[in-house]
């Protein structure tokens, strides 16, 4: 069954993400003049959110993309991340900010972090469309460098995120409501 956009109220609209995330390229802009910058997009999820913050860094950059997988479809984490697609380049040696449409479990981020540490990077740092604090499970804390907004605890679709693969071409970030047991 298809779901229903009808579903979904909006918590955060276009014109606030653009807003947000023009500030967010003036901060990264800032702290990354003159270094050999690489984004790391996780997709699919953040693919609208690299592509409008790649476009707000006023600086030469250079992105590449990993896939990961841990919701299969449903509303809730696995708890289990597992690599569906690889890097296509090195970055070694590279100041590299991984790109999250969200961090909720931390279990991905810190899965990222981890991985990505071991491939010898001059600095690795994390921008996120949403923070979602309520959502982190024990022993998967993060420190976030870039934030866009921290959000409460819903389940949360819209540019970029999805309820099994629905959603992603929303203009703004909405809360889904799933339809009541009758």
């Amino acid at each position: 069954m298809i779901p229903s956009v009808d579903r979904v109220d909006v918590l955060l609209s276009q014109d606030e993400l653009n807003e947000r995330i023009s500030a967010l390229g003036a901060e990264i802009t800032a702290r990354y003049r003159g270094r050999d910058l690489t984004l790391v997009g996780i997709l699919k999820g953040s693919a609208l959110f690299l592509t409008d913050l790649m476009r707000a860094i006023a600086l030469p950059l250079q992105i590449d993309f990993l896939e990961l997988s841990s919701y299969k479809g449903g509303m809730a984490s696995t708890g289990s991340v597992r690599l569906v697609k690889d890097l296509t380049h090195s970055i070694e040696g590279k100041d590299v900010i991984i790109v999250e449409d969200i961090v909720d479990t931390g279990l991905t981020l810190r899965y990222l972090l981890q991985t990505l540490a071991t491939r010898k990077p001059a600095s690795l740092a994390t921008a996120t469309l949403l923070d979602k604090p309520s959502g982190r499970v024990e022993g998967a804390d993060c420190d976030l460098d870039f934030v866009g907004f921290t959000i409460p605890g819903h389940f949360v679709v819209g540019y970029g995120l999805d309820l099994a693969g629905y959603f992603r071409n929303l203009p703004y970030v909405g809360i889904y409501h799933p339809e009541e047991d009758s």
